[in-house]
C-alpha cells in the first residue's frame, strides 16, 4: 500500500492543530495503520531530543508517541527557536545551522524546501499515512512566497488540506470563510474540508453555522469537535499555553513557583508537577513577585540566557530569590536557569545574543562559557545525595565549571557528574530536562518539600489521555471521510 498524506492546517495559531494530529495519530494507529506525524516548519522553544541525535518540536515528539513510533528529526525538519523579537535559531533536520532575523529567514526558505521534502519522503516510505501539521495560519498571504509551512508545502507535495478553526476564541465563521477569500484560488482548491474545534454547549445551535461555512467555501464539513478538557494534561507546544494553563487554585497546597521569563524554554518540564493534586504550581510572568510562602522556586531553561537574566534582575526576582533562600526555601535551576545561578556567564561568540559577559546570581560557585557545540543526548543516573534514580535529556549550549561542580547534583550512569549544589543543600542546578516526568524523582521532591506523597503515574496518564483524545475525535470527526480524502503525495519531481 502506498503512503497517503493529508495536512491539518489552521486559521491561526493555537487552534488545536497539534492536538488533533496527535489524536488522529493514535486513532489510526489503533486501526492498524503505520502513521507518522510531520510538521515542515515549527517555531517553538519547547523541544525534544530524538533517538537519531537531533531535536524537534515537543508537539511532534508527542505525536510520535501517539503513533507509537520513536521521534525522528524528519518529523520536524525545520525548527525555529526564537531568541529575540525578530530573530531565531534555525535547526534543519535536527542540527543548528545558524541564527537568522525574520527577514533573513524569508530569504533562506527557498533553500529549505529540499530538506523538507526529503524528510517527508523518508517518512512516507515507512508509512501508510502521514499526518502533516501546518504552522500558524494558512491565510498569511504576506508570507506565501516560498512558504514551506502551510499551503506552500501542500502545493509542493500535492496533498489535500483540512482547515481547523477555533470557535472558542470567537469569529470562527469569518476566519474559515475569510481564509477561502484571501488565499489564491489554486491554494483554496487544495482545501478539501474543515473542522470547527473547541466547541462548548449545544452542538445543534451551530448546525446552521456549519452549513453557512460549507455554502460559502464549498469545503466539506468534517466535524464540530467539543472542547477536550483533558488537553491541559498533555505537554504544551509553546509559551502561548502559559497564559491559558489550568493552574491549580491557591488552596493551601505546597507552592512551587516557575519563573516564566521572556525566552523561557522547555517549560513542559513542569507539566508532571502541575498534575499533582497536592501541589500549587504557579508560572510567574515578569512583574509578578515571588510569593513568600513558595517552597520551591524553579529557574527553567532559556533560549537567551543572558537576556533572560537581565529580565530576572529588572523584575526584582534576584532580590526575591535571595530572600527566599534566607528563609530556608529551595531553589532549582535547570539548563539556562542553572547557568543563571552561577557567578558568571560569558558568551564571547554571541551564540544566544549580543557578545558579552555578565555576573550571575552567585548562588552556585560555577561559571558558564557559551560554546558553539550543542549537547543533545538522553541520559539517566541518580542524584548524588540519596541516590534517587532519574531519566531525562540534555539540550544545551555552554560548558559550566568551577568549585561548585565538586558537589554535583546528579551522577550519570557513566559516572560523570552534572550540576552543582550549594553548601547548605538548598540551591541546586543541572543541565538535565525531564526530571519530573520520572515518578521516582518527582516523589523525591514532594517528600523533600513536605508535600503529600504522589499517586501519579505520569507516563500512564499521558497514554490514557492520548487514548481518550483519540476516542473523542473518533466520535466527533468523520474520520473515515478524512482518511478517504488523504492521497498519495506527488514527490518524484520535487526530490530528484
Amino acid at each position: 500500500m502506498a503512503a497517503r498524506a493529508i495536512m491539518i492546517a489552521g486559521t491561526g495559531s493555537d487552534v488545536g492543530k497539534s492536538l488533533i494530529v496527535a489524536g488522529l495519530a493514535r486513532l489510526f494507529h489503533r486501526r492498524g495503520l503505520r502513521v507518522r506525524p510531520f510538521k515542515p516548519q515549527n517555531m517553538s522553544n519547547n523541544a525534544a531530543v530524538t533517538a537519531d541525535g537531533g531535536e524537534i518540536g515537543r508537539a511532534q515528539a508527542l505525536q510520535a508517541r501517539a503513533a507509537c513510533v520513536a521521534p525522528s528529526v524528519h518529523m520536524n525538519p525545520v525548527l525555529l527557536k526564537p531568541q529575540s523579537e525578530i530573530g531565531a535559531q534555525v535547526i534543519v533536520q535536527g542540527r543548528v545551522v545558524g541564527n537568522a532575523k525574520a527577514r533573513d529567514y524569508q530569504e533562506m526558505k527557498p533553500k529549505l524546501i529540499g530538506p523538507v521534502l526529503e524528510s517527508f519522503s523518508r517518512l512516507a516510505l515507512k508509512s501508510d499515512l502521514v499526518l502533516v501539521e501546518g504552522a500558524g495560519s494558512a491565510s498569511e498571504i504576506n508570507l506565501r512566497t516560498a512558504d514551506i509551512a502551510n499551503l506552500g508545502f501542500a502545493r509542493a507535495a500535492l496533498i489535500p488540506v483540512v482547515l481547523v478553526g477555533d470557535i472558542d476564541r470567537g469569529g470562527v465563521i469569518a476566519s474559515l470563510v475569510g481564509t477561502k477569500t484571501v488565499v489564491a484560488p489554486e491554494d483554496a482548491a487544495l482545501i478539501a474540508g474543515f473542522i470547527v474545534n473547541k466547541f462548548r454547549g449545544d452542538p445543534t445551535l451551530f448546525a446552521d453555522g456549519m452549513k453557512s461555512i460549507e455554502q460559502a467555501t464549498g469545503w466539506q464539513p468534517l466535524g464540530l469537535v467539543p472542547f477536550f478538557d483533558r488537553a491541559a494534561r498533555l505537554p504544551a507546544e509553546d509559551a502561548l499555553a502559559l497564559d491559558r494553563r489550568d493552574l491549580q487554585a491557591d488552596n493551601g497546597n505546597t507552592m512551587i513557583v516557575v519563573l516564566a521569563y521572556p525566552r523561557v524554554s522547555n517549560f513542559d518540564d513542569f507539566d508532571p508537577l502541575r498534575l499533582e493534586p497536592h501541589l500549587n504550581v504557579v508560572f510567574l510572568k515578569p512583574g509578578e513577585p515571588i510569593p513568600g510562602d513558595a517552597r520551591l522556586v524553579i529557574l527553567p531553561g532559556s533560549k537567551a540566557t543572558i537576556a533572560d537574566l537581565a529580565a530576572v534582575r529588572a523584575t526584582g526576582w534576584d532580590i526575591d530569590i535571595a530572600g527566599h533562600i534566607r528563609r530556608g526555601g529551595h531553589v532549582l535551576g535547570i539548563c539556562g536557569g542553572y547557568q543563571m545561578l552561577g557567578k558568571r556567564i560569558a558568551d564571547p561568540q554571541g551564540i544566544e545574543g549580543a557578545p558579552g559577559s555578565v555576573e550571575g546570581l552567585g548562588h552556585l560557585d560555577v561559571e558558564t562559557m557559551m560554546t558553539g557545540d550543542k549537547t543533545l543526548v538522553e541520559v539517566e543516573g541518580a542524584t548524588v545525595a540519596g541516590e534517587v534514580p532519574f531519566m531525562g535529556y540534555e539540550m544545551h549550549v555552554g560548558r559550566t565549571a568551577g568549585p561548585g561542580c565538586a558537589r554535583p547534583y546528579l551522577r550519570f550512569a557513566n559516572g560523570k557528574g552534572d550540576g552543582a549544589v550549594s553548601a547548605d543543600g538548598h540551591v541546586a542546578g543541572c543541565y538535565v530536562h525531564g526530571l519530573f516526568a520520572d515518578d521516582r524523582m518527582r516523589a523525591h521532591w514532594l517528600a523533600r518539600l513536605g508535600a503529600k506523597p504522589s499517586t501519579l503515574d505520569y507516563e500512564q496518564e499521558i497514554e490514557a489521555t492520548l487514548d481518550a483524545l483519540a476516542s473523542h475525535l473518533e466520535q466527533h470527526i468523520a474520520v473515515n471521510t478524512l482518511l478517504a480524502l488523504a492521497r498519495e503525495p506527488a514527490l518524484s519531481s520535487q526530490t530528484s
